[in-house]
């Protein structure tokens, strides 16, 4: 059956960045309804790398990724989101009095303050599940998009894979105490994952094609303290070129130099990061400017080629762009600004701090 809503605003993704979106918009009386493909909220976090520690929000020295969602839900919480989750937005139709290809957003027409009318001004977006939501502004918060792990492509791998011994994500740390793990790439999650299992693992072998890491410079410094303390083993320059084992259990792991040496890494576990494909699904067919996968925006606004349309997070590009998370939080207060702009257009608005503000949902 299907389902109509109508808000202020439409969040697509129900990760960290949209989930703080929802509170910056709240704290502007603007109100929201999330969507998101994934069964539960917190996006990437909850769903790849619950318990890996984050250190890069301010005031938390380190915060494991689902604690992260659970504080950002709580304090989203005093203004009523609406949740639309196992639901993807399939279509997305812009209002008929959207200018082709604006910027400014300045053309939509404006929302009564209790947003219970209709006008034309509305975007409608509708679901996988039939549920069809109108909205006077979008934002896009979706991440990497529709995301799976970047496969090695080694023979017998999918028994593996089936088994759990070939995983691409930690959900526990607790099942890998005392394994014989071996990780490989080169970036910040092969890194993170090693720090984080050496001091528990019976062994733990880091593979690298070459000795030069992309980590952040404290993580390969973290990691450079293990080596030196015997908890880690560098395996470079390596890459995976075997698997063995019977019945989908490993017993080892088969790498290479590029010249064809071999050797066997004892494993109970592998764990390739090499990164996640990305593809955006129907936000590709949306007409917004795009660059490698991403959606170009204006940096000041975080507003794409269309009127109303916003991006913030992973998915949003532009230049000098960090794919930090505090970043993404940035860019949703800014987006936050200037979606209040478009539906309260004759409001006069005072900024205030949130100290001296409060919350009132």
């Amino acid at each position: 059956m299907t389902q109509t809503h109508t808000t202020d605003v439409a969040i697509i993704g129900a990760g960290p960045v949209g989930l703080f979106a929802v509170f910056q918009l709240g704290m502007l009386k603007v109100r929201c309804h999330v969507i998101d493909a994934l069964d539960a909220i917190g996006g990437q976090c909850a769903a790849l790398y619950p318990e890996k520690p984050i250190y890069d929000i301010p005031a938390y020295p380190s915060i494991d990724a689902l604690d992260l969602v659970k504080q950002l839900e709580a304090q989203a919480a005093p203004f009523a989101p609406v949740y639309h989750l196992g639901q993807q937005v399939t279509r997305l139709i812009p209002p008929p009095n959207l200018p082709p290809q604006a910027g400014g957003g300045s053309e939509l027409l404006s929302s009564s303050q209790e947003g219970e009318t209709l006008a034309t001004g509305n975007w409608q977006l509708e679901t996988s599940s039939g549920t069809i939501i109108h909205a006077r502004a979008i934002i896009i918060a979706a991440g990497c998009g529709a995301f799976g792990p970047n496969r090695p492509p080694l023979d017998g791998l999918e028994a593996y894979e089936a088994s759990g011994a070939v995983r691409y994500l930690v959900t526990r740390k607790d099942e890998f105490k005392g394994k014989h793990i071996v990780i490989a790439g080169g970036g910040d999650s092969a890194v993170d994952w090693a720090n984080v299992l050496a001091p528990d693992a019976a062994s733990l072998s880091i593979i690298h094609r070459r000795d030069n890491f992309r980590a952040m410079g404290d993580s390969l410094d973290k990691m450079n303290a293990l080596v030196t303390a015997g908890k880690i083993e560098k395996v470079v320059p390596y890459q995976l070129a075997g698997l063995e084992g019977e019945n989908g259990q490993l017993s080892g792991v088969i790498v290479s130099t590029l010249d064809g040496q071999k050797r066997t890494l004892k494993a109970d576990y592998l764990l390739p990061f090499y990164g996640l494909s990305m593809d955006l699904g129907p936000i590709a067919g949306w007409g917004l400017g795009l660059e490698h996968s991403h959606i170009t925006i204006n940096p000041a606004s975080c507003e794409t080629n269309q009127a109303g349309v916003f991006a913030i997070g992973d998915i949003a590009t532009y230049a000098g762009k960090l794919k930090l998370i505090l970043c993404g939080f940035s860019e949703a207060a800014m987006a936050a600004h200037k979606i209040r702009n478009l539906i309260y257009p004759d409001v006069a608005y005072h900024f205030e701090y949130s100290t001296s503000k409060g919350v009132s949902a």
